[in-house]
């Protein structure tokens, strides 16, 4: 396991500031409302060479609030998974009994714990640390998280505490996995089920899950990362800031990830912001695999999978490519499904198939169907080649690709697929002018 650093502290003392600055990147979603952070955020930062693994948490508070104990518990969580903790506080507000609190919590651990003033933005505030000498902890250290003052010292007292031959775990054969829908279908009872432990905050109250939530894992020897997902909402309907964050960080985890679970609700109706989330695959290019949830509380017989089955694919033209799996996450029934489903996907989403026999495949299509005559010419292809996997991109020369109407392209496609396993991902046809 890579080195790890949890970041703690009560709420809006600016932990997700300070890990969107050591990781170099927004991932955190950061507001000035307090208890924005709910769940730990994993991402990695590297400093001097040296590369260690960053996790953000919700603030711990002692009081009587919505999530307030399940945010600490997650907190302790990360701060048990961590080998060395970051504990800010806040110049301004001074040492307070949270704080204190806190710090005794910390006692407990027995690990090393980096005492890091925040909102240090003057020269006027330095004097302001000397209080938090009272916490116990060592020399504290002065930053401001939003201009970047004291970072570098801090990140160099992180690398002296890190052993030398510490090495983050390379994620090139790690499969990535981004839990996508609509608010409130079970992605993160799902992901817990998945995980086999209660890794993401879980509530009946929609919207639970603001921020994209990265955990690795290991399923039969094979390495995975799931990154559970706040549920995506359409534009309309997106009022909070944290929310509007909440839908960039569901974006970027599509982007990143391999292969996309598009979690349905098993137990009503396909709705139009099932299609909308569901359509940032197709955006991305993403492998994925459509997984109904809540399957227990369905009421079926033996055609109902069936049945259920091509009504999402008529609903969603565009995914007919992802396998369909019926699992219900509160019972924990089928979840292997999802994984033999998934590593069909991910197979074929860095497939490739060589130049000779994917030449043979278009040659045998144009002559068993030959193009008809558009925008007052006729295509006259040359050769196909394969330029690159996730997806499978395949380069077809053609004397003018403005001959070429979308519905040939779509048959093109229809021919690879029925000559080549392409489960699980897409694939993309470029047409090239030949010269």
């Amino acid at each position: 396991m890579p080195f790890t650093v949890a970041i703690v502290g009560r709420p809006n003392v600016g932990k997700s500031s300070l890990f969107n600055r050591l990781v170099g990147t927004r991932l955190s979603i950061t507001d000035d409302a307090p208890g924005v952070t709910r769940d730990r955020i994993y991402a990695r930062a590297e400093w001097l060479t040296k590369t260690f693994a960053v996790i953000d948490t919700g603030g711990i508070e002692i009081g009587d609030a919505p999530f307030l104990e399940q945010i600490k518990q997650q907190a302790l969580v990360a701060i048990n998974e961590a080998d060395l903790i970051v504990f800010v506080v806040d110049s301004r507000s001074g040492l307070t009994d949270d704080d204190n609190v806190i710090s005794k919590m910390l006692y407990q651990t027995d690990k090393k714990v980096i005492v890091a003033v925040n909102k240090v933005d003057n020269v006027d505030l330095k004097n302001s640390i000397y209080e938090f000498y009272a916490l116990g902890f060592g020399d504290p250290i002065a930053i401001s998280s939003n201009h970047g003052i004291g970072i570098g010292e801090l990140l160099d007292q992180i690398v002296a505490e890190m052993p030398e031959d510490n090495k983050m775990l390379e994620d090139d054969d790690i499969i990535k996995l981004a839990v996508i829908g609509y608010p409130n279908v079970g992605k993160s009872s799902l992901t817990n089920a998945i995980l086999g432990q209660e890794r993401v905050i879980v509530s009946e109250i929609a919207g639970t899950t603001r921020d994209a939530v990265d955990t690795p894992f290991k399923k039969d020897g094979k390495e995975y990362i799931i990154i559970d997902t706040a549920g995506i909402k359409k534009r309309g309907q997106v009022y909070e800031s944290t929310e509007k964050y909440s839908v960039l960080r569901a974006v970027s985890a599509i982007e990143r990830s391999d292969v996309g679970l598009v979690v349905l609700d098993g137990s009503r109706d396909l709705i139009a912001q099932d299609k909308h989330v569901a359509g940032y695959i197709q955006d991305y290019a993403r492998a994925a695999v459509i997984v109904v949830n809540k399957w227990d509380a369905v009421e079926k017989d033996e055609k109902t999978m069936k049945k259920l089955t091509d009504h999402i694919y008529d609903e969603f033209k565009f995914l007919t490519f992802a396998e369909v799996c019926f699992v219900s996450a509160k019972e924990n029934k089928r979840i292997s499904t999802i994984f033999e489903s998934v590593e069909r996907a991910y197979e074929n989403f860095n497939k490739r198939i060589p130049t000779n026999i994917i030449n043979d495949v278009l040659l045998d299509a144009v002559s068993m169907n030959p193009p008809a005559t558009f925008n007052q010419g006729k295509a006259k292809f040359s050769y196909v080649t394969q330029v690159s996997t996730k997806p499978p991109t395949f380069v077809i020369f053609v004397n003018d690709p403005s001959f070429v109407h979308f519905s040939y392209l779509r048959y093109l496609e229809n021919q690879f697929r029925k000559s080549f396993d392409f489960t699980g991902t897409p694939i993309k046809l470029i047409l090239r002018k030949k010269d």
